[in-house]
Protein backbone atom coordinates (compact mmCIF):
# COMPACT_ATOMS: atom_id res chain seq x y z
CA UNK A 1 0.00 0.00 0.00
CA UNK A 2 1.05 3.15 -0.78
CA UNK A 3 1.97 5.71 1.75
CA UNK A 4 0.75 9.47 1.28
CA UNK A 5 4.15 11.59 1.94
CA UNK A 6 2.28 14.54 3.19
CA UNK A 7 0.57 12.44 5.99
CA UNK A 8 2.57 14.87 8.58
CA UNK A 9 2.34 18.42 7.26
CA UNK A 10 -0.89 20.44 7.42
CA UNK A 11 -1.06 22.49 4.46
CA UNK A 12 -2.91 20.14 1.07
CA UNK A 13 -3.16 20.29 -2.64
CA UNK A 14 -2.54 17.97 -5.14
CA UNK A 15 -0.07 18.57 -8.31
CA UNK A 16 -1.52 20.51 -11.21
CA UNK A 17 -2.61 17.95 -13.95
CA UNK A 18 -0.52 18.37 -17.42
CA UNK A 19 1.62 17.49 -20.34
CA UNK A 20 4.95 16.75 -19.43
CA UNK A 21 7.35 17.86 -21.73
CA UNK A 22 11.09 16.17 -21.21
CA UNK A 23 13.77 19.15 -21.84
CA UNK A 24 15.99 18.88 -24.66
CA UNK A 25 19.17 18.68 -22.35
CA UNK A 26 17.54 15.14 -20.38
CA UNK A 27 20.19 12.81 -21.26
CA UNK A 28 19.27 11.16 -24.78
CA UNK A 29 20.41 7.60 -24.57
CA UNK A 30 18.09 6.44 -21.78
CA UNK A 31 19.63 3.29 -21.45
CA UNK A 32 20.12 2.45 -18.09
CA UNK A 33 23.22 0.19 -18.87
CA UNK A 34 24.85 2.88 -21.16
CA UNK A 35 24.67 5.15 -18.09
CA UNK A 36 25.78 3.30 -15.57
CA UNK A 37 28.73 1.65 -17.48
CA UNK A 38 29.39 5.38 -18.73
CA UNK A 39 29.71 6.52 -15.65
CA UNK A 40 32.09 3.47 -13.85
CA UNK A 41 34.31 3.81 -17.15
CA UNK A 42 35.11 7.53 -16.14
CA UNK A 43 35.13 7.10 -12.52
CA UNK A 44 38.31 4.28 -13.11
CA UNK A 45 39.89 7.05 -14.76
CA UNK A 46 40.62 8.90 -10.93
CA UNK A 47 40.77 7.13 -8.06
CA UNK A 48 37.35 8.08 -6.34
CA UNK A 49 34.14 9.77 -7.97
CA UNK A 50 33.63 14.03 -7.58
CA UNK A 51 31.34 13.64 -4.28
CA UNK A 52 33.21 13.57 -1.08
CA UNK A 53 29.90 13.61 1.01
CA UNK A 54 26.59 12.58 -0.15
CA UNK A 55 23.42 10.93 1.96
CA UNK A 56 19.69 10.22 1.46
CA UNK A 57 16.62 11.43 2.67
CA UNK A 58 15.12 8.75 4.88
CA UNK A 59 11.68 8.91 3.00
CA UNK A 60 13.44 6.57 0.77
CA UNK A 61 13.40 3.83 3.36
CA UNK A 62 9.89 4.64 4.80
CA UNK A 63 8.82 1.31 4.73
CA UNK A 64 11.01 -0.59 6.26
CA UNK A 65 12.77 2.13 8.34
CA UNK A 66 9.98 2.27 11.34
CA UNK A 67 10.65 -1.32 12.23
CA UNK A 68 14.06 -0.72 13.19
CA UNK A 69 15.38 2.66 13.08
CA UNK A 70 19.04 1.77 14.08
CA UNK A 71 19.45 -0.88 12.09
CA UNK A 72 18.28 0.61 9.10
CA UNK A 73 20.77 3.61 9.39
CA UNK A 74 23.79 1.06 10.46
CA UNK A 75 23.32 -0.17 6.40
CA UNK A 76 22.96 2.81 5.48
CA UNK A 77 26.57 3.41 6.71
CA UNK A 78 27.85 0.44 5.48
CA UNK A 79 26.68 1.31 2.41
CA UNK A 80 28.76 4.51 2.12
CA UNK A 81 26.11 7.52 2.70
CA UNK A 82 27.63 10.19 4.94
CA UNK A 83 24.96 12.27 5.41
CA UNK A 84 21.35 11.81 6.03
CA UNK A 85 18.51 13.79 5.81
CA UNK A 86 15.21 13.25 8.06
CA UNK A 87 11.84 13.79 8.08
CA UNK A 88 8.61 15.16 10.20
CA UNK A 89 7.10 10.83 9.90
CA UNK A 90 5.40 9.08 12.69
CA UNK A 91 8.62 8.43 14.80
CA UNK A 92 9.48 12.35 14.82
CA UNK A 93 12.78 14.13 13.57
CA UNK A 94 15.06 11.82 15.56
CA UNK A 95 13.40 8.81 15.30
CA UNK A 96 12.19 8.08 18.77
CA UNK A 97 15.45 8.77 20.67
CA UNK A 98 16.55 12.36 21.76
CA UNK A 99 18.07 14.85 19.72
CA UNK A 100 21.49 14.31 21.31
CA UNK A 101 21.06 10.46 21.32
CA UNK A 102 20.15 10.50 17.42
CA UNK A 103 23.47 12.54 17.12
CA UNK A 104 25.58 10.18 18.77
CA UNK A 105 23.84 7.29 17.31
CA UNK A 106 24.72 8.32 13.69
CA UNK A 107 28.12 10.38 14.56
CA UNK A 108 29.16 6.84 16.04
CA UNK A 109 28.35 5.19 12.69
CA UNK A 110 30.36 8.04 10.74
CA UNK A 111 27.50 9.71 9.56
CA UNK A 112 26.24 13.27 10.15
CA UNK A 113 22.35 14.62 9.75
CA UNK A 114 22.42 17.57 7.62
CA UNK A 115 18.95 18.63 7.32
CA UNK A 116 15.22 17.43 7.44
CA UNK A 117 11.64 17.98 5.83
CA UNK A 118 9.71 19.35 8.98
CA UNK A 119 5.87 20.61 9.33
CA UNK A 120 6.35 24.00 9.88
CA UNK A 121 3.17 24.81 10.68
CA UNK A 122 3.61 22.59 14.18
CA UNK A 123 6.11 23.44 17.12
CA UNK A 124 8.20 24.84 14.51
CA UNK A 125 10.78 27.12 16.95
CA UNK A 126 11.03 23.95 18.99
CA UNK A 127 12.16 22.40 16.40
CA UNK A 128 14.51 24.92 14.91
CA UNK A 129 16.42 24.56 18.88
CA UNK A 130 16.60 20.57 18.65
CA UNK A 131 18.39 21.25 15.11
CA UNK A 132 20.74 23.83 16.25
CA UNK A 133 21.52 21.93 19.81
CA UNK A 134 22.94 19.11 17.91
CA UNK A 135 24.63 21.26 14.85
CA UNK A 136 22.33 20.77 12.38
CA UNK A 137 22.43 23.00 8.85
CA UNK A 138 18.50 23.12 7.58
CA UNK A 139 14.89 22.80 7.98
CA UNK A 140 13.08 22.46 4.82
CA UNK A 141 10.07 22.94 4.18
CA UNK A 142 8.89 19.79 1.53
CA UNK A 143 5.59 20.41 0.51
CA UNK A 144 3.15 23.81 0.12
CA UNK A 145 0.76 22.55 -2.80
CA UNK A 146 -0.41 24.57 -5.72
CA UNK A 147 -1.89 27.86 -4.69
CA UNK A 148 -4.97 29.22 -6.08
CA UNK A 149 -4.08 32.78 -6.51
CA UNK A 150 -0.97 35.07 -6.61
CA UNK A 151 -1.61 36.53 -3.38
CA UNK A 152 -2.13 32.88 -2.19
CA UNK A 153 1.31 32.73 -3.16
CA UNK A 154 2.32 35.51 -1.65
CA UNK A 155 1.00 34.64 2.07
CA UNK A 156 3.70 31.70 1.25
CA UNK A 157 6.43 33.62 0.59
CA UNK A 158 5.80 35.56 3.42
CA UNK A 159 5.93 32.40 5.48
CA UNK A 160 8.95 31.51 3.98
CA UNK A 161 10.23 34.64 5.07
CA UNK A 162 9.52 34.27 8.47
CA UNK A 163 10.67 30.93 8.89
CA UNK A 164 13.79 31.77 7.41
CA UNK A 165 14.23 34.50 10.41
CA UNK A 166 12.97 31.93 13.24
CA UNK A 167 16.10 29.77 11.74
CA UNK A 168 18.47 32.38 11.40
CA UNK A 169 17.74 33.67 15.20
CA UNK A 170 18.45 29.85 15.94
CA UNK A 171 21.92 30.02 14.12
CA UNK A 172 20.76 27.42 10.93
CA UNK A 173 19.22 27.41 7.98
CA UNK A 174 15.58 27.09 6.30
CA UNK A 175 15.16 26.03 2.86
CA UNK A 176 12.13 24.97 0.07
CA UNK A 177 11.71 21.80 -1.19
CA UNK A 178 10.21 21.84 -4.73
CA UNK A 179 8.07 20.02 -6.21
CA UNK A 180 6.36 19.78 -10.44
CA UNK A 181 3.73 22.44 -9.89
CA UNK A 182 5.86 25.22 -9.18
CA UNK A 183 7.46 25.39 -12.78
CA UNK A 184 4.21 25.32 -14.70
CA UNK A 185 2.59 28.59 -15.69
CA UNK A 186 0.18 30.03 -13.34
CA UNK A 187 -1.42 33.34 -13.13
CA UNK A 188 0.61 34.77 -15.62
CA UNK A 189 3.56 33.82 -13.90
CA UNK A 190 5.46 30.68 -12.70
CA UNK A 191 5.22 30.12 -8.98
CA UNK A 192 8.88 29.17 -8.66
CA UNK A 193 10.33 32.56 -10.33
CA UNK A 194 8.06 34.28 -7.99
CA UNK A 195 9.29 32.46 -4.90
CA UNK A 196 12.56 33.35 -5.37
CA UNK A 197 11.79 37.20 -6.29
CA UNK A 198 9.75 37.30 -3.30
CA UNK A 199 11.75 35.69 -0.33
CA UNK A 200 15.10 37.08 1.10
CA UNK A 201 18.07 35.31 -0.40
CA UNK A 202 20.37 35.49 2.99
CA UNK A 203 17.74 33.61 4.96
CA UNK A 204 15.85 30.69 1.92
CA UNK A 205 17.42 28.67 0.41
CA UNK A 206 16.18 26.00 -2.11
CA UNK A 207 16.39 22.44 -2.42
CA UNK A 208 16.27 21.73 -5.43
CA UNK A 209 14.70 18.26 -6.02
CA UNK A 210 16.04 17.76 -9.87
CA UNK A 211 13.35 14.63 -10.77
CA UNK A 212 10.34 17.22 -10.13
CA UNK A 213 12.43 20.35 -12.05
CA UNK A 214 12.21 17.80 -14.91
CA UNK A 215 8.84 16.51 -14.17
CA UNK A 216 7.83 20.26 -14.42
CA UNK A 217 8.88 20.38 -17.83
CA UNK A 218 11.75 23.09 -16.68
CA UNK A 219 15.92 22.83 -16.61
CA UNK A 220 17.24 22.51 -14.06
CA UNK A 221 21.08 23.77 -15.29
CA UNK A 222 19.21 26.88 -16.09
CA UNK A 223 17.74 27.84 -12.33
CA UNK A 224 20.99 26.89 -11.44
CA UNK A 225 22.82 29.25 -13.53
CA UNK A 226 19.65 32.05 -13.30
CA UNK A 227 19.62 31.70 -9.24
CA UNK A 228 23.26 31.19 -8.39
CA UNK A 229 23.81 30.45 -4.60
CA UNK A 230 19.92 29.93 -3.89
CA UNK A 231 20.22 26.07 -4.18
CA UNK A 232 22.29 24.70 -1.52
CA UNK A 233 20.80 21.19 -1.33
CA UNK A 234 19.67 18.75 -3.74
CA UNK A 235 17.68 15.77 -4.32
CA UNK A 236 19.46 13.46 -6.78
CA UNK A 237 16.37 11.27 -8.12
CA UNK A 238 16.30 9.86 -11.32
CA UNK A 239 13.42 9.59 -13.93
CA UNK A 240 12.24 6.58 -15.68
CA UNK A 241 12.62 6.21 -19.42
CA UNK A 242 9.57 6.80 -21.47
CA UNK A 243 7.48 8.00 -18.26
CA UNK A 244 5.47 10.08 -20.53
CA UNK A 245 2.92 12.06 -18.28
CA UNK A 246 3.41 9.61 -15.19
CA UNK A 247 3.80 11.91 -11.87
CA UNK A 248 5.35 9.03 -10.24
CA UNK A 249 8.42 7.42 -12.23
CA UNK A 250 11.25 7.64 -9.76
CA UNK A 251 13.78 4.90 -10.17
CA UNK A 252 17.13 3.77 -9.08
CA UNK A 253 20.10 5.97 -9.63
CA UNK A 254 21.79 5.52 -13.27
CA UNK A 255 18.88 3.47 -14.83
CA UNK A 256 16.69 6.90 -16.11
CA UNK A 257 17.32 9.83 -18.51
CA UNK A 258 18.37 12.48 -16.38
CA UNK A 259 21.73 13.46 -16.75
CA UNK A 260 23.41 13.64 -13.03
CA UNK A 261 27.21 14.00 -14.28
CA UNK A 262 26.51 17.20 -16.42
CA UNK A 263 23.78 18.96 -13.83
CA UNK A 264 25.65 18.13 -10.48
CA UNK A 265 28.72 20.27 -12.21
CA UNK A 266 26.95 23.25 -12.65
CA UNK A 267 25.07 22.97 -9.42
CA UNK A 268 28.59 22.78 -7.60
CA UNK A 269 29.51 25.54 -9.61
CA UNK A 270 26.62 27.94 -8.71
CA UNK A 271 26.76 27.10 -4.55
CA UNK A 272 25.26 23.48 -4.34
CA UNK A 273 26.41 22.09 -0.79
CA UNK A 274 24.18 18.89 0.13
CA UNK A 275 23.36 16.13 -2.63
CA UNK A 276 20.98 13.74 -1.55
CA UNK A 277 19.87 10.47 -2.91
CA UNK A 278 16.03 9.95 -2.49
CA UNK A 279 13.45 7.55 -4.78
CA UNK A 280 9.93 7.13 -4.31
CA UNK A 281 9.11 4.50 -6.39
CA UNK A 282 9.86 0.80 -6.47
CA UNK A 283 9.35 -1.15 -9.52
CA UNK A 284 11.13 -4.19 -9.16
CA UNK A 285 13.50 -3.86 -6.23
CA UNK A 286 12.86 -3.04 -2.34
CA UNK A 287 14.14 0.65 -0.57
CA UNK A 288 17.13 -0.59 1.08
CA UNK A 289 18.93 -2.60 -2.29
CA UNK A 290 17.44 0.63 -4.00
CA UNK A 291 19.18 2.75 -1.03
CA UNK A 292 22.51 0.37 -2.09
CA UNK A 293 22.37 0.89 -5.28
CA UNK A 294 22.17 4.99 -5.07
CA UNK A 295 25.19 4.42 -2.91
CA UNK A 296 27.33 2.80 -5.49
CA UNK A 297 26.19 5.54 -8.15
CA UNK A 298 26.49 8.43 -6.03
CA UNK A 299 30.39 7.17 -5.00
CA UNK A 300 31.42 6.36 -8.48
CA UNK A 301 29.66 9.58 -10.21
CA UNK A 302 32.14 11.83 -11.82
CA UNK A 303 31.09 15.79 -12.87
CA UNK A 304 30.96 15.70 -17.25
Amino acid sequence: MKKNRRKFIQTAGAVAAGSFLLPTWACQNGDAKTAVEATKKAAKKITKGSLDKFGIQLYTLRDVITEDPKATLKSLSEYGFNQIESYDGPQGIFWNMKNTEFKKYINDLGINLASAHVNINENFEEKCAQAAEIGMEYMICPYVGPQTSKDAWKKITDKFNDCGAMCKKHGISFAYHNHAYTFKAFSGMIPHDFIMENTDPDTVKQQMDIYWVVTGGADPIEYLEKYSGRFTLCHVKDRMKDAGDEREASCDLGTGIIDFPKILKVAKDHGMEHFIMEQERYDNSTPMKSAKVGAEYMKELVFA
